[in-house]
């Protein structure tokens, strides 16, 4: 799916929580992955770039 130059980040509010994130990263397909931080060769979802946004927004709403 990515190449090693994908640059993967976590959010800024994750803090130190000791590895417990998720991560995202852009891919060259235009689409959004996340992973889980702690095991980063494992499963990972992409989303195109609208459908994250509304993933978030779903995400979000309950706070």
């Amino acid at each position: 799916m990515e190449n090693q130059a994908t640059q993967w980040r976590k959010s800024s509010y994750s803090g130190d929580q000791g590895g417990n994130c998720l991560e995202i990263a852009e891919t060259p397909r235009a689409t959004v992955a996340v992973r889980d931080s702690k095991n980063p060769e494992g499963p990972r979802l992409t989303f195109k770039p609208r459908t994250f946004v509304e993933f978030l927004e779903w995400t979000t709403a309950a706070e």
